[in-house]
């Protein structure tokens, strides 16, 4: 039996049964017999499915919302942005089908040239447990656009939130067999990856992710897109100290430090400008309201996705200590909550090697460097290279910075979490495998067919005129 609870109160939120290694070879198998119908529909057809499944989105809005945040432990306001965030996407995926995976003719002497794109076959889509909503539905929608059938199972976390979205695309009419949910833990996905799929589509760990690298490597079939984790910098350079600790807050611990794009690391010059913003961000990050979803007012920040994950974060925060980082901010639990709860933590990690890790939680690590070239350093010294950022009025500084930073998303006196639907979304490195989402995910959905077409054979024969031995 799976069951998902409230990280807040421990309340009971989603309870189902699991599916078995049977049901998912006969939902890959009803999932490859609709995909040649799906396939062949218009385009057109398809966009008026996901059309309705918009419309469910809408009416259900507010139950959507509500559930998002019963089961992650996300404020209202954010759960709302959520659901909206999906709604959104719809649209946005319509206009990325048509630019980047549509059909294009081009005159030519003996015809026409002809780019196409086709859908790849069955997907499967897992999901994470941070947006259990918006994410698989960015992989979901520009799948099933592109002609592909989708089997989704959410993450073992969120299994109320996959099945709210489930009852969305039943509404919408898909014909049996081009959407299905499959609810389960680690077995019931492993069952899924391993059967006949011809695409991966994942959003979670640069661990799993490398393990999905490593178990794919000899089926060179499957579309494989991946988007994972990040030990994020943030190089806060100069301006003003309040509004760069606003930039900074918001980079590092909303959504409770639960987001792939969040800052891990502030850099700063080692100067007065640095010193003041820390203590800036200090007095910030103390200030910041901490509650459940529904509570008033409204928090910013709710807790961690479960106890167990709070403890896993704080041996992890332990250890940077162990390593020699100094406590700037503490990183502990809340007295009169559960244990999912804890505040904002800052560590100070000047000359101190710490491991190149993404702790999921709110925890930033503060270095201070002599220079704009250690900056840069330090910000690329990692293995990974999802999202950066720099604070600075300075020009010249940005051009270096966006020049030479390595990540998929770089922003520029905005938190490094600041992302479109209407852009690309992806790393570098361990944080993907350079098949970014969001609004490019219409590329990994379908692949691009080229065509050089005559009407007739006539014509042909007159190339070799002259070149043929009698």
């Amino acid at each position: 039996m799976l069951q998902s609870f409230d990280p807040a109160t421990g309340d009971l939120v989603w309870e189902g049964e699991m599916a078995s290694r049977d049901q998912v070879t006969a939902a890959l198998h009803r999932a490859r017999s609709a995909f040649p119908q799906w396939a062949a529909l218009p385009v057109e057809a398809r966009v008026e499915a996901v059309q309705r499944f918009k419309a469910a989105l809408e009416t259900r809005k507010e139950a959507l919302a509500e559930t998002i945040c019963r089961e992650t432990g996300k404020p209202r306001w954010e759960g709302l942005a959520e659901a909206g965030s999906m709604i959104g996407k719809v649209g946005i995926s319509i206009a990325a089908q048509a630019e980047r995976a549509g059909e294009k003719h081009t005159d030519m002497p003996f015809g026409q040239a002809v780019l196409r794109h086709r859908p790849h076959g069955v997907m499967a889509v897992l999901g994470p447990f941070n947006f259990p909503g918006h994410l698989p539905n960015g992989h979901i929608v520009p799948a099933l656009l592109a002609g592909n059938t989708v089997v989704f199972k959410p993450s073992e976390m969120t299994p109320a939130t996959g099945a709210a979205m489930a009852e969305c695309w039943a509404e919408a009419g898909l014909p049996d067999g081009v959407f299905q949910i499959l609810q389960g833990a680690r077995e019931t996905g492993e069952a899924l990856v391993s059967g006949p799929i011809d695409g991966l589509l994942f959003t979670g760990s640069a661990a799993a992710g490398a393990h999905f690298r490593r178990i794919f490597a000899d089926r060179p079939d499957v579309i494989l897109a991946l988007e994972l984790g990040g030990n994020n910098p943030l190089v806060a350079w100069d301006g003003d100290v309040d509004e760069a600790a606003a930039i900074v807050v918001q980079s590092a611990f909303v959504t409770t430090g639960q987001r792939c794009s969040c800052a891990r690391r502030l850099i700063v010059p080692d100067n007065d400008f640095g010193t003041a913003l820390t203590a800036a961000v200090e007095e910030l990050a103390g200030r910041l309201a901490i509650g459940a979803w529904n509570e008033t007012p409204e928090p910013y920040i709710g807790p961690l996705i479960s106890d167990a994950a709070a403890t896993s974060a704080m041996a992890r925060a332990e250890a940077l200590v162990e390593h020699g980082a100094k406590v700037i901010r503490p990183f502990t639990g809340i007295e009169g909550r559960s244990a999912a709860f804890v505040t904002p933590a800052l560590f100070d990690v000047t000359g101190v090697g710490v491991p190149d890790e993404e702790i999921f939680a709110p925890v930033l690590q503060v270095r201070r460097v002599a220079d704009f070239d250690a900056a840069l350093m330090a910000a690329n010294h990692t293995r990974f290279g999802l999202s950066a950022g720099l604070i600075s009025g300075d020009d010249g500084l940005w051009q270096r910075f966006i020049h030479e930073c390595r990540a998929g998303v770089v922003n520029r006196n905005r938190p490094t979490t600041g992302a479109a639907g209407s852009m690309p979304f992806g790393g570098l490195g361990d944080s993907g495998n350079h098949r970014p989402s969001a609004y490019y995910a219409a590329d990994y959905c379908a692949y691009p067919v080229a065509s050089f077409e005559a009407a007739s054979a006539a014509g042909n024969t007159g190339a070799l005129s002259g070149k043929l031995r009698a």
